[in-house]
């Protein structure tokens, strides 16, 4: 059988490892998050506002005013609300997950009813999963389960 041959020196002192997910880490990645989504929902309520027509300028400022507020909210949503007790926190996301999913389909042009209807069904099954989610990785002082 081979063994490790003995080295001289006494033994190794193990080191901490680094820590690369820190807090500066993850908040530039809330910020990188924030701004690709925002980019990608931002195209997305241009092209449904314009219905496969030409782009215009209106709809480009459209996509990048879209862009811009849903960032913002999103880095507000993601910074601020696991802050709050866990009825809340669910509540926070399912509202910005109903508002931000009710203007995209109303950029679609389908009635207003339509779209609000729609955005009550998104907010409501997002606040059951968040919720849940949050639930049962929570205590009830909303202290994370590890």
């Amino acid at each position: 059988m081979a063994h490790a041959a003995p080295t001289s020196g006494g033994t190794v002192r193990a080191g901490r490892t680094p820590d690369i997910f820190d807090a500066r880490t993850h908040a530039r990645a809330r910020i990188a998050i924030s701004v690709v989504t925002g980019l990608i929902y931002g195209d997305w309520v241009a092209a449904n506002s314009r219905a496969g027509g030409p782009i215009t300028g209106w709809n480009l400022l459209t996509g990048f005013v879209s862009a811009f507020v849903f960032a913002v909210v999103l880095w507000a949503v993601m910074t601020f609300a696991p802050r709050l007790r866990r009825e809340l926190h669910a509540a926070v996301w399912a509202a910005f997950a109903g508002i931000s999913f009710g203007f995209l389909y109303s950029a679609t042009g389908e009635a207003v009813l339509r779209s609000i209807g729609m955005a009550l069904a998104v907010a409501l099954v997002v606040l059951i999963l968040s919720f849940y989610r949050f639930y049962t990785r929570e205590d009830a002082a909303g202290h994370r389960i590890r």
